[in-house]
């Protein structure tokens, strides 16, 4: 209870009475860049500093995203509309989330009229589900969504995976109510025991039930103001949360499946992966190459994935690489002041000037780098290229991993 109560102080209008125009000041030619450079700047740090709390542990996540379908996303203060705009986007978050946590799985569920659907079961294929995505398009938005019998849905199948699964919720819901048949309390103290987090992004405004359920499971809530910011909301969903202290430590069997090429005299059968067997599609064709389990050799068009005969999870050594780097993130860098004492940018090579006001430096190579690329190597490089360059020193801290 003490915890909810500090949540409830936290809004804005509860707070002090804050005087944010003061930050805004004009130099010594009238002109507001500086401050207004200032404020970005803060705003950048503030979002990296942010991101450093709590170690990145999550590689293998397991996420189902519910989406509203019911009437209220087709009000158009989202353009076309709230459905068509978060389809379009949630187009762009799958493609980035296979690509920064390529061993994951994510399905998807829709809700209306009551009732939940399962659109895509739990698999690792960007394709599938991009393509379920565009298959909703012509979807007809009626009734009213249901946040238990969507959650049900989707804590049936999470509840199932072992201990050391990530088991993640995300919500996205544009209506004001939902129609439930039962005690959505019970179904959050559920999710709570099984480990299950669950995050909501609203589309309309706060909801309470939304906003409880997301503090108890350890997930995050937010309310879109615009189209922007609707994609900052779930960006911020991408990189894997931090790994939950009961989770299980297990070993998790892999296989690295070599591909069947023409060459191979062994390999050469024409046959249908077993990534289409059950497809009804024309246009899937019998095809001579393939990704072979090493387990049981079936053939697999692509990887990643869990193989449909064994279950062995099939990855590539790069999969496994882009994923290693939330284990063993770069260190925060030492942010100074400059004073003129560095000339270049080690990572982009551009000239330190009157305006970086402040430049970073690592604390193992001793390398200096401006904001925009300290940013690059934390959020999308993951290595330092200043310890990169230092083959001795990259040598000794991947020795060490």
């Amino acid at each position: 209870m003490a915890e909810e109560e500090l949540e409830e102080k936290e809004y804005r209008w509860e707070t002090g009475y804050e005087k944010t125009w003061e930050a805004i000041k004009e130099d010594d030619h009238g002109l507001l860049e500086a401050s207004v450079a200032d404020i970005i700047h803060n705003a950048k740090r503030k979002r990296q500093l942010e991101r450093k709390q709590g170690s990145r542990l999550g590689m293998m996540r397991h996420l189902y995203i519910i989406l509203d379908s019911s009437e209220s996303m087709s009000n158009q203060d989202l353009k076309p509309t709230r459905f068509l705009c978060s389809l379009k986007l949630l187009e762009d978050f799958i493609e980035e989330f296979f690509y920064q946590n390529p061993i994951s799985q994510l399905g998807i569920i829709t809700t209306r009229n009551k009732r939940a659907e399962k659109i895509s079961d739990l698999a690792g294929n960007s394709r599938k589900h991009v393509k379920e995505l565009q298959a909703l398009q012509q979807t007809v938005l009626t009734g009213e969504p249901s946040l238990q019998n969507s959650l049900e849905l989707a804590t049936n199948s999470l509840k199932l995976l072992p201990s050391h699964a990530s088991k993640e919720i995300l919500i996205i819901i544009g209506a004001l109510t939902t129609c439930d048949p039962g005690d959505i309390n019970e179904t959050i103290r559920n999710m709570k025991s099984d480990g299950i987090r669950c995050s909501v992004i609203g589309l309309a405004a706060e909801l309470y039930i939304c906003k409880r359920m997301a503090n108890a499971t350890g997930g995050e809530h937010g309310v879109a103001l615009d189209d922007k910011h609707y994609k900052e909301q779930l960006n911020a969903h991408v990189d894997p949360p931090p790994a939950a202290m009961r989770l299980d430590a297990a070993l998790v069997k892999m296989g690295f499946p070599h591909h069947a090429l023409h060459s191979s005299a062994s390999d050469t059968s024409m046959t249908v992966c077993m990534c289409h067997a059950d497809s009804s599609d024309e246009s899937v064709k019998f095809m001579s190459t393939g990704y072979l389990c090493p387990q049981c050799l079936s053939k697999h068009c692509e990887l990643p994935v869990e193989c449909r005969a064994c279950g062995l999870t099939l990855v590539s050594a790069p999969h496994l690489a882009r994923s290693y780097h939330y284990l063993f993130p770069v260190g925060p860098f030492k942010e100074v002041t400059y004073e003129g004492d560095h000339s270049l940018c080690f990572g982009c090579q551009k000239a330190f000037s009157q305006k970086d006001k402040k430049i970073y430096i690592c604390g193992k190579c001793n390398q200096t780098f401006c904001l925009d690329c300290e940013i690059f190597i934390h959020e999308i490089l993951h290595t330092c290229p200043g310890c990169a360059a230092n083959s001795e020193m990259y040598k000794n801290s991947t020795d060490k991993s």
